[in-house]
């Protein structure tokens, strides 16, 4: 019976880096998703809290209000406009208020198009 000829070969010493950087690389893109979803789940989790007595979570609502442009929101946000005292938060839901109202209004021109 011949015999088997079992042929070893050490990897190179730049296959190694390559897959040194490909785990890396997997590990990064890991926790860069986990903290994607961990803000997701913060942002979703104070949507309600818009008139919170607590300022962050005022300003995670508005983050959360921003992504949902609306007509209810456009309300609820003069309404915090309003309601405010904060001049940051005030600012921040101008901006928020202006950006929803200028979408709305290009949604509507396409609509009638």
């Amino acid at each position: 019976m011949p015999d088997k000829v079992i042929v070893v070969r050490e990897e190179s010493a730049t296959w190694k880096v390559l897959k040194i950087a490909a785990f890396g690389l997997l590990g990064l893109a890991a926790v860069g998703g986990a903290g994607v979803l961990l803000a997701r789940d913060q942002m979703a989790r104070h949507q309600s809290e818009l008139f919170s007595p607590h300022p962050l979570r005022r300003l995670a609502a508005l983050g959360y209000l921003r992504a949902h442009p609306d007509v209810d929101n456009v309300l609820l946000l003069r309404d915090f406009v309003a309601w405010e005292e904060r001049p940051m938060l005030q600012k921040r839901a101008t901006a928020i208020l202006a950006g929803m109202e200028e979408y709305l209004a290009a949604e509507e021109s396409i609509e009638r198009a």
